[in-house]
């Protein structure tokens, strides 16, 4: 059989979109129809007289590409792990590795890798201007990104020919595209791609001198108003990923760092609100990064996409006077309240914890069913890890990156926290809510499904110097429960049977499993599994950076109920 008609299948997922976009701001929803009826404006020309270059150098240097970006000479490079040569003519309107390719590949990142030639950026880059004047690159978030990556080119010393040569048709094609993304902010999606477009709109008033500059600078109100949004009391994003996070950070800073260069040009005000926001930012950021200095991987994560956190504070340190007093790599406990993460840090033992829920309510597309989950390092070594991202496109690898049963999370009777569908939309949304913490390493919070409003998850953490525990509980008439501990590909890890389990079964205690570094030899960690399940070892998907897939021990436990089942982590070598 074929299966129901298409228009069935498509009324059978009526409620679905009903559940997605109830939430939905007005006018992100009316910008939602105008897209769906018109698109976005088409490519424009800037108004006025040949832009002129109004800032020759920056206040400090920038930070060098992401390292995802990568240069192999000859016209070769690397982005997302997916190798590529520098398209010529027609090749730049090409999709073939995927839209988020698409996008990086649009954004031009790549030229300002330090063996490139000038000659050679500027060859592509007129190339791009006469081959590619409409399509995806275009679309309003590759086109604010690029303005950053072409300003960076034209204020860095030897990065281009000296002289006029090619300058003035960059310059021209330069106001084009911000003119183009100040007609198309991203209303329709807020969050991150909408704070982004405003920011790079502010950049483009900033550097270039013409007639639409002063316009463009006037976005700094609806900036303004977005960064008091979207950056929450605690410093976190709103987005709740630490990668967008990191990436919105270095915007901020390389925006402030025009301010600096050209105070006179910066619309009033905007130096200090880029300057607090960036602090607020670089203290919650570092809550959110392990001791090895890289970011948890929650929500939608990866390694190489965004720079470092301790790259970030040295960029920020040469900026602002204040940071290194206030921002610095965090050591000890704390609570990110409003954006919903908790790290309890003791001895060698870091954990940071998940305990929010898909945000924004209004575009929770990087959301992950993490609920409740947890990453685990000690002695900076990563020992629990969250799963990551491989890619945005819809499918099996998509699909298992944002489901519960990828995340050191419970999943019960095979539910999904959140109704995660397609590649970036959330229709039902699960209830959490952080019940306690304190900075001696305790926290509780709890986990209500969209699906099963009547079953609670409910999760106590407690790090001391000696040891780890977790203790979870199910209120509820559950069928079935899974537990799932995804191990860093670093440690072999061994499930031993327990022959006292039975005898220990008031206590909660169970198996073991034994974890040995493949880091550090004699450096073993013991884990105390709850009997209340029967586990097993079983290898899953590890994806820590956009296009890698590794393979990694992964510890699942399967039950009927849960009543203070105890998982224990304890270094015995």
């Amino acid at each position: 059989m074929s299966g129901p008609p298409s228009f069935v299948r498509q009324l059978g997922r009526l409620p679905q979109a009903l559940r997605t976009v109830r939430h939905l701001r007005l006018p992100q929803a009316l910008a939602q129809i105008r897209h769906a009826i018109y698109g976005i404006t088409p490519p424009c020309t800037a108004p006025g007289p040949a832009p002129r270059l109004a800032i020759s150098a920056p206040d400090t240097p920038y930070l060098p590409p992401p390292a995802h970006v990568r240069s192999h000479g000859a016209g070769r490079f690397e982005l997302l792990a997916t190798p590529f040569e520098t398209p010529r003519g027609s090749g730049w309107a090409s999709d073939r590795h995927g839209p988020l390719f698409a996008y990086h590949l649009q954004q031009h990142e790549y030229l300002r890798c330090e063996d490139v030639s000038p000659a050679e950026r500027i060859a592509v880059l007129e190339d791009w201007i006469r081959s590619h004047r409409a399509g995806i690159g275009w679309d309003p978030h590759p086109t604010g990104l690029r303005l950053l990556a072409w300003g960076k080119l034209l204020t860095t010393p030897d990065l281009l020919p000296e002289g006029a040569a090619g300058r003035a048709e960059l310059l021209g094609s330069f106001a084009d595209q911000a003119e183009t993304l100040s007609r198309n902010l991203e209303v329709r999606l807020q969050a991150n791609h909408l704070l982004s477009n405003l920011l790079c709109v502010v950049f483009a008033g900033m550097l270039v001198e013409t007639s639409a500059s002063a316009a463009w600078r006037s976005r700094a109100l609806l900036l303004r108003r977005e960064l008091a949004r979207q950056i929450r009391p605690d410093g976190g994003h709103e987005e709740r990923s630490p990668m967008y996070h990191a990436a919105l950070l270095e915007t901020v800073l390389d925006l402030l760092n025009l301010c600096r260069a050209a105070p006179e040009r910066a619309p009033e005000g905007l130096d200090a609100v880029l300057a607090e926001s960036a602090l607020r930012m670089l203290e919650a950021l570092e809550i959110l990064a392990h001791r090895d200095g890289r970011i948890a991987l929650f929500a939608d994560s990866a390694f190489g996409i965004a720079a470092e956190p301790a790259a970030l504070r040295d960029y920020a340190a040469r900026l602002i006077k204040d940071v290194r007093s206030r921002a610095r790599a965090f050591r000890g406990s704390a609570c990110l309240r409003d954006t919903g993460f908790v790290r309890l840090e003791a001895s060698d033992w870091l954990l940071i914890a998940s305990v929010g829920e898909p945000s924004p309510p209004h575009q929770p597309g990087h959301a992950h069913c993490d609920a409740l989950a947890f990453e685990l390092s000690i002695a900076g070594q990563r020992l629990v890890t969250d799963t990551g991202v491989f890619e945005y496109v819809i499918g099996e690898r998509r699909q298992r990156a944002r489901s519960t049963a990828s995340h050191a999370t419970l999943q019960i009777d095979g539910e999904e926290q959140a109704e995660i569908w397609a590649a970036h939309r959330v229709g039902g949304r699960p209830e959490v809510r952080l019940i306690a913490w304190s900075e001696d390493g305790q926290a509780e919070a709890t986990c209500r499904g969209w699906s099963r409003p009547a079953l609670i998850h409910r999760r106590r953490f407690r790090v001391t110097d000696s040891e780890v525990e977790l203790e979870d509980s199910v209120a509820g008439p559950a069928r079935a429960i899974r537990a799932c501990l995804p191990i860093a590909p670093g440690w072999e890890v061994e499930l031993l049977s327990d022959s006292r389990a039975d005898s220990r079964a008031d206590s909660g205690a169970g198996p073991r499993a034994i974890c040995r570094s493949r880091e550090s030899a004699g450096f073993v960690v013991e884990i105390e599994l709850p009997s209340a399940f029967a586990w097993k070892l079983e290898s899953g998907a590890y994806y820590p950076s956009f296009g890698r897939e590794l393979t990694r021990p992964v510890l699942i436990g399967v039950g009927a109920s849960c009543s203070a089942a105890r998982t224990r982590f304890r270094r015995v070598g």
